[in-house]
C-alpha cells in the first residue's frame, strides 16, 4: 500500500466490527460490511487508535503477536501492524467483514471467525496482546459483556494486556467531527440502547443503534473476568497533536473534542486463571 493510500486509511476507516454478537444489525452481511468501511471515524484516528497503539507498544515487542478481537473490516488492524510491528490476528463474528478484511488489510497474519461466542482456531494463551476497539457499544447485556471479557482473557498469555477503546455514553448530543452519541440531555444505563450517528467518508451521516456501557463499569467488568492493573485515560486534543497524522490534525477544528473529549483508553492485564 503507498503513503497516499496508508494516509487514507487512516483517516477514513471504520473502527471495529460486532465481534460479540452474530452479525445482526446496520452492519451485517456483505452491504453492512461495505458501509462500515465507509465510516470516516476521524474522531477514533484522532484520539482513539494512536493511543491504543502507544499503550500496546509499551507491552508487546516487535514480532509479538497481537488479535483484534472486532477487527471489522480490518483497516486498524492493518495499521496496528505497521505501527507496531507485530503479527496481528484479526477477529470477528462476522464472514462478511473477514471477508472484506482479507482483501483489503494486506498486513494481518491471520483472521479467524467467532462461533458461539469463541474464536474459531486460536487455542489458549496464543496472544501477546488484545486490542478492542468500539466493540463492547454492540452488546446488549452484561452477560454478552462478560462473555467476551472472559473469551479475551482465554486468548491472553498470562499477565498479557487487553486495551479497550469505548466512547463515553456520557457525552450525549455533541456534535463531534465524525459522530454524535445518543440524544441531548439524555441519560444512559448500562446496556440501555442508545442512537449513534457516524458520519460517512462522502460527508452523509448515517444513524445507528449501540448500547450504552458506562466507562466507570468498566474495571469491574474486566476485573470479574480476570483482569487486574486496570488503568484508564481519557486523550485530549493537545495529546493528539503530537501521536495523530499532521493532515488529519489539520483537517478540522476539534472544538467539541478539545472541549468534551469522548474516547476512553482501558488498559488491563490478565490474572492467570485459577
Amino acid at each position: 500500500m503507498d503513503n497516499g493510500s496508508e494516509g487514507r486509511t487512516q483517516e477514513q476507516a471504520g473502527s471495529s466490527g460486532r465481534a460479540g454478537e452474530g452479525g445482526g444489525g446496520a452492519w451485517s452481511g456483505a452491504a453492512g460490511a461495505q458501509a462500515f468501511a465507509a465510516v470516516e471515524a476521524a474522531t477514533d484516528w484522532l484520539l482513539g487508535y494512536p493511543f491504543v497503539f502507544e499503550a500496546l507498544s509499551r507491552r508487546v515487542g516487535e514480532g509479538g503477536v497481537l488479535v483484534d478481537y472486532g477487527c471489522g473490516p480490518g483497516q486498524v488492524a492493518d495499521q496496528a501492524a505497521r505501527t507496531l510491528g507485530v503479527r496481528v490476528l484479526g477477529v470477528d463474528a462476522s464472514a462478511e467483514m473477514l471477508a472484506l478484511a482479507r482483501s483489503t488489510a494486506t498486513e494481518v497474519a491471520e483472521f479467524h471467525l467467532v462461533m458461539d461466542g469463541r474464536v474459531t482456531g486460536l487455542p489458549d494463551g496464543c496472544a501477546d496482546a488484545v486490542m478492542c476497539n468500539h466493540v463492547l457499544a454492540s452488546l446488549p447485556t452484561e452477560e454478552a459483556v462478560l462473555a467476551v471479557l472472559a473469551e479475551i482473557h482465554r486468548l491472553l498469555r498470562p499477565g498479557g494486556p487487553l486495551v479497550l477503546l469505548t466512547t463515553d455514553p456520557a457525552c450525549t448530543g455533541i456534535e463531534y467531527a465524525s459522530s454524535r452519541v445518543g440524544t441531548a440531555g439524555a441519560v444512559y444505563g448500562p446496556g440501555e440502547e442508545m442512537p449513534l450517528r457516524l458520519r460517512r467518508i462522502d460527508g452523509s451521516w448515517q444513524e445507528v443503534h449501540n448500547y450504552a456501557w458506562p466507562v466507570d463499569l468498566l474495571p469491574s467488568l474486566l476485573e470479574r473476568t480476570g483482569f487486574r492493573d486496570v488503568v484508564q485515560h481519557r486523550p485530549t486534543v493537545d495529546e493528539a497533536l503530537v501521536r495523530a497524522d499532521p493532515a488529519l490534525v489539520q483537517r478540522y477544528a476539534w472544538a467539541a473534542e478539545r472541549a468534551e473529549p469522548p474516547l476512553v483508553i482501558t488498559s488491563a492485564l490478565a490474572h492467570p486463571s485459577p
